[in-house]
């Protein structure tokens, strides 16, 4: 998976570069393009509605190429919130051990040009985008089988999505700086990747229980995950692997300068 990101990442980085070389020289030539704000920091607001503003603060940049493209990058401090790791019937959460992630995406961004009144940033824009979100989730459980039998279960989740597409978004400007952006239908093929290391004195039928509890909650939390996730089980080793469709969607606000 780490290589079909940084395959990726170049990707995107080899089509800024010649979108720079192609267009440098006669942006630079026009002296309205000069006095163009062409950077903006944004927020992501999206995210937080999933998962919640203590578990999700990613920021994003974005830089005009010319008058009709740009590129960004996304990026910030990404986690599973408490309420997606619940207590079953026989297993009972206790103490979090760990919970962190990441995520990072980039865009290339074609402003339509028959589409919009304004110059890029505003307007209605498509383009191609890669993203990659990786959770890590440690867990104490306290495994219950009868009143007088208990057992203590460590759990370690790693979950990971690779996710490659297009999207279709518009992008509103208020006055000259506030900025609204919208990805409307972000479709893609992503690469599903769930890891659960379990540790404690159980039978194997016991850890499939314990597998299963954790994979119900994942599917419980992330829009689509049952779908995605439909039919499928761990290895021996704890690994789920799966690709299938992905999708994209985000609200963020931003300033240009």
């Amino acid at each position: 998976m780490k290589s079909k990101l940084v395959a990726g990442v170049i990707t995107l980085i080899m089509i800024f570069f010649v979108a720079n070389i192609s267009y440098g020289q006669s942006a630079d030539a026009d002296s309205a393009w000069k006095e163009l704000y062409k950077n903006i920091i944004r927020y992501d607001l999206s995210g937080p509605l999933v998962f919640g503003f203590d578990h999700y603060i990613i920021f994003g940049y974005e830089r005009l190429v010319n008058r009709r493209q740009s590129f960004s990058i996304n990026t910030g401090a990404v986690a599973l919130p408490n309420s997606a790791f619940i207590s079953s019937d026989s297993f009972f959460l206790g103490k979090d051990i760990k919970n962190t992630g990441f995520n990072i995406s980039f865009d290339y961004r074609f402003y339509l040009r028959h589409e919009n009144k304004y110059d890029a940033p505003h307007g209605v824009y498509v383009g191609p985008y890669i993203s990659y979100n990786h959770f890590d989730r440690g867990n104490n459980w306290t495994f219950q089988q009868s009143s007088n039998e208990q057992k203590p279960v460590t759990t370690t989740t790693k979950f990971n999505i690779l996710t490659i597409g297009g999207e279709f978004g518009y992008q509103f400007v208020f006055g000259k700086r506030l900025v609204v952006d919208l990805v409307l239908v972000g479709p893609g093929i992503s690469v599903y990747q769930l890891k659960a290391k379990i540790e404690g004195d159980l039978t194997e039928a016991q850890k499939a229980n314990l597998h299963d509890v954790l994979l119900q909650l994942i599917t419980q939390k992330f829009p689509g995950m049952n779908y995605i996730f439909a039919d499928k089980e761990f290895d021996a080793n704890g690994v789920l692997n799966t690709t299938s469709f992905g999708f994209r969607y985000m609200v963020h606000i931003g300033f240009r300068f």
